[in-house]
């Protein structure tokens, strides 16, 4: 991004906060003083926040090795004079900002992790990173974004701690690893921090967390109540047989045949079983690995695949429902298979009455029309763990240049997944104001 484009990005933000400020009447209320306040600095805050994303995505880590992100987040806030902790959940970074009166509770959250990917976007701080994962030299790249989550995060907190005395409440700020996953054999993300205190002393009343997202165009803000993106579940067939020769096959058992049969009716689960007008649910295969020769019926199939749901009743009648297909089609072959569902990040559903709260917040923030209530997402985010510890709201940021056309942008996890970073002050501003429109009470 040129300069050009980036000193009219900072005059549109100085201009906006300027005539929000310059709007408010004398008389105005403690709450508008702080939303004015929260404008005010922002608008300062938004050419840091950019160096910060610049310097962050040129050093990507992946998920539990997010070292170097910790060591600039837990510097920064300790600048700031917040309670520090670092080390939660192996590289996790929990503050907390104590306001100037006392009130309710609001934690923020960002992810910290990049992805495995070979940057291919012509940015002069483009990742040229390479590190090992799972026993394979891979290229890293921040291809879905956190790095912008974390310097959105470094400058609200930097915003609200400069307020602190205007603040009823409190403010934790959670910088979490490993949100994407990791190597096999390791614990980590949300789940993990939990376990290690970061919702405790104090425990939060509301949590709320953006996420950047190609769908939409910078300056815009997506949100929906409840069930919002999907729980994300594994699961592994092995399907046992019997090895024959290719030419004899009814001397053995065929597992390819019957894990052929099984990927079939594992269809018939979506299109005949569930009950698809109360939520959508995906069932998928995506990998089916046996034998090693032309002539040779093997001993074994494994089918690798993943399940999606929106509603924890659901995800259940799935896991019943595969194992029991599954073990009816092998025994109707002769064969035997064992099914292994690993439990993966549950259902993000955000509070319906909290979302119906903060809409006009969204509004007042980045414009009527530019909130838009979308559908539902069948990704998965780890941010499910904290929504069910506190009522929660997660949104979506767009990050695709007004200009581009939104079904030719490049989506989170490409290559070539590009960040127009004039939305970066809007997503700051939302998480600074719903902070403050929490804590004066919504």
């Amino acid at each position: 991004m040129g300069k050009r484009h980036f000193g009219w990005m900072l005059a549109l933000g100085t201009s906006v906060g300027g005539l929000m400020a310059a709007a408010l009447p004398a008389h105005a209320g403690d709450r508008e003083t702080a939303q004015a306040t929260v404008d005010t600095r922002a608008a300062v805050e938004q050419p840091k926040i950019i160096a910060w994303r610049r310097d962050i995505h040129e050093h990507p880590e992946l998920g539990n090795q997010e070292t170097r992100t910790a060591a600039l987040v837990a510097k920064h806030l300790k600048s700031l004079g917040l309670e520090v902790r670092t080390g939660v959940a192996k590289t996790g970074v929990v503050a907390v900002l104590r306001g100037g009166k006392p009130g309710p509770v609001v934690a923020l959250r960002a992810d910290m992790d990049a992805l495995p990917v070979v940057e291919q976007v012509d940015v002069p701080f483009a990742s040229k990173v390479k590190t090992q994962y799972n026993g394979q030299e891979v290229g890293v790249m921040h291809a879905c974004g956190h790095d912008t989550h974390v310097a959105m995060l470094m400058g609200v907190a930097e915003v609200l701690a400069g307020m602190k005395d205007q603040l009823p409440g409190t403010v934790k700020f959670i910088f979490q690893p490993a949100e994407e996953g990791l190597p096999k054999g390791e614990v980590g993300g949300a789940e993990q921090m939990l376990k290690e205190g970061a919702f405790e002393n104090p425990k939060p009343d509301a949590v709320f967390g953006v996420h950047v997202i190609s769908t939409l165009h910078a300056g815009d803000v997506g949100y929906r109540p409840g069930p919002f993106m999907a729980a994300a579940d594994e699961f592994v067939i092995t399907v046992h047989g019997k090895q024959s020769h290719g030419a004899l096959p009814w001397t053995g058992v065929d597992p390819i045949v019957t894990a052929s049969q099984i990927v079939l009716g594992m269809q018939t689960i979506e299109s005949r079983q569930m009950e698809v007008i109360k939520e959508p649910s995906i069932l998928s295969v995506g990998s089916i690995h046996g034998g090693n020769r032309n002539n040779i019926i093997p001993d074994t199939v494994t089918l690798n695949g993943t399940i999606r749901t929106f509603d924890e009743g659901m995800r259940a009648d799935i896991d019943k429902r595969l194992r029991r297909t599954v073990a009816g089609i092998a025994e109707s072959a002769g064969a035997t298979a064992d099914v292994d569902i690993i439990k993966g990040y549950p259902v993000t559903i955000n509070n319906p009455e909290l979302t119906a709260k903060i809409v006009p917040t969204l509004q007042r923030v980045a414009g009527k029309d530019h909130v838009k209530l979308i559908d539902k997402v069948t990704p998965s985010e780890d941010f499910s763990f904290y929504e069910q510890q506190a009522p929660g709201v997660y949104l979506f940021v767009g990050i695709t240049p007004p200009e581009t056309d939104l079904s030719k942008a490049a989506s989170n996890h490409s290559p070539k997944f590009f960040v127009d970073e004039s939305g970066l002050i809007v997503g700051a501003r939302t998480l600074a104001h719903l902070t403050v429109d929490y804590l004066y009470g919504l």
